[in-house]
């Protein structure tokens, strides 16, 4: 099965928008084009920017199963490829010990338990996340460059396993170390920022059409505020949307001191940020807004 087609960035931009994805032109862009070139695309930014909900959406647009890979340190090949059930497998060769079965077949596929990146190349059509690729080592990015590289995997016992149609792949990295070169090279590369104030507000109203204009304006520019304070955690959208949401249902229709107090652990999770927000960024913020 054959990845759809869009004619053009826009074509492509209301298809995200109507998934619940509401893209600028920047990421838009660099959807479209590793789309139609096929290529792996690395989305770095701070966390909570929506570089995990694009490939969600991508997902979505495209009609393809999403197979996520979630980086860890010291998360290997076996773990990201595939692995051999030798639970069944030892049964198997009981059961060929006692005349029930062929001691060969051992290595059949049916014991071969597929992980995230195998699995994606078994899918049509698929997208395969490979989060936060930063927190994993320099050897396993090596080896998912090598993968990328040939969009197929040799299984000793199996053979070659290569896709008819190989997943679209997007990578995402919240930069807490800087990826190898060679693993650039190989991806197309889109920078996600956090959202203007419009396009926040619209975000925050699109997940919770409840919130009014006029909170929901507050909120995405508490949280921008909030973004430039140099916290320990910035507030993503995720944050912005929960904040508003907690505020709604205390009935608050904007933002005073004693409704944010109430609701600062919706947006900020760090005891420290909280007294940074409260002493250095809240106390201007509100007397601008009046």
């Amino acid at each position: 099965m054959t990845y759809p087609e869009f004619p053009d960035i826009p074509a492509l931009s209301a298809a995200l928008d109507a998934a619940g994805y509401l893209p600028d032109e920047g990421v838009a862009t660099a959807a479209y084009l590793a789309i139609g070139m096929r290529r792996p695309l690395l989305l770095e930014g701070d966390p909570g920017v929506g570089k995990t909900a694009l490939a969600q959406a991508l997902a979505d647009v495209v009609g393809a199963e999403l197979v996520r890979l979630s980086c860890y340190e010291g998360i290997d090949a076996s773990q990201a490829l595939y692995d051999w059930d030798f639970p069944r497998q030892l049964l198997h060769l009981r059961s060929a010990e006692n005349g029930g079965g062929d001691e060969r077949s051992v290595y059949d596929r049916r014991f071969l338990i597929a992980r995230p990146i195998l699995r994606a190349l078994e899918t049509s059509p698929a997208v395969l996340l490979v989060d936060e690729i930063d927190r994993a080592d320099d050897e396993f990015e090596a080896f998912l460059l090598e993968v990328l590289a040939d969009n197929a995997v040799t299984i000793p016992e199996l053979g070659t396993i290569k896709p008819a149609e190989p997943p679209i792949v997007v990578l995402t990295s919240n930069r807490t170390r800087e990826l190898h070169d060679a693993l650039k090279r190989r991806c197309l590369y889109h920078w996600v920022s956090h959202p203007g104030l419009e396009r926040e507000v619209e975000i925050i109203r699109r997940h919770q059409p409840e919130v009014a204009e006029r909170l929901a304006r507050q909120v995405a520019a508490g949280v921008a505020a909030m973004r430039e304070a140099g916290l320990v955690k910035s507030p993503g959208i995720a944050e912005a949307i929960d904040w508003a949401t907690a505020l709604r249902l205390l009935g608050a229709t904007e933002l005073n001191l004693p409704a944010v107090r109430a609701t600062l652990g919706a947006v900020l999770k760090y005891r420290e940020d909280q007294v940074t927000a409260e002493r250095d960024v809240l106390p201007g913020f509100l007397a601008r807004l009046g």
